[in-house]
């Protein structure tokens, strides 16, 4: 598991559920903590107004299912599939990503400040409207990402890939140019701005 900036690496864990019978076949409204979850299949399943504080999540597959008004609270999430997972207005706050896949997750508003995406594949991602303060994207594989009006201050982002990223309306404050690829990206003026103040230049 990667090193972990916020928070313990891995929650301690009560309780461990390996079936999705155990939570009554989804997971609305309902709260758990210091849970495993291991092996659920959660395809298609949509989920409204849960929340989830300091649970583990191993090998489950969110594939193209719905999240919203849900909160992840300091979770880990281990070899877990995202494919075509929407989230909407949805918490993850400090909670950490290990060796999952993300092809094609959607997401809109809600707050991932904190959350760990270090070496991440989030080519065919999109981020919109999302508040990521202080979020771990070092070495993340964001090429050709969506990452529009974020609120992305303070977060790490050495040896991540930005190639044809659009990244128009998102705070790039801490984004060092010189440490990230960057060729191709879409970006606004104000942005322009920003980058090239970072490389030292002088805009008049």
């Amino acid at each position: 598991m990667p090193a972990r900036k916020y928070g313990p690496t891995a929650p301690a864990v009560d309780h461990t559920v390996r079936s999705l019978a155990e939570v009554d076949g989804d997971l609305s409204g309902q709260a758990h903590d210091h849970v495993a979850f291991v092996d659920l299949d959660l395809t298609e399943v949509p989920t409204t107004g849960a929340v989830l504080d300091s649970c583990t999540f191993r090998g489950v597959r969110f594939n193209a299912s719905g999240y919203s008004d849900t909160a992840f609270i300091n979770c880990v999430f281990v070899r877990c599939s995202f494919f075509d997972t929407s989230f909407d207005a949805c918490k993850f706050t400090g909670s950490l990503f290990d060796g999952c896949t993300h092809d094609l997750m959607k997401v809109s508003g809600g707050d991932w400040s904190f959350v760990g995406l270090s070496r991440a594949k989030l080519s065919r991602t999109s981020f919109v409207g999302v508040r990521m303060r202080e979020a771990d994207l070092t070495g993340s594989r964001c090429d050709g990402a969506t990452l529009r009006d974020n609120d992305l201050s303070g977060a790490l982002w050495d040896g991540a890939d930005l190639s044809g990223a659009d990244l128009r309306g998102s705070d790039l404050s801490a984004l060092d140019p010189l440490a990230v690829t960057l060729r191709g990206a879409r970006i606004d003026p104000w942005q322009a701005i920003v980058v090239a103040t970072a490389l030292g230049l002088a805009v008049d």
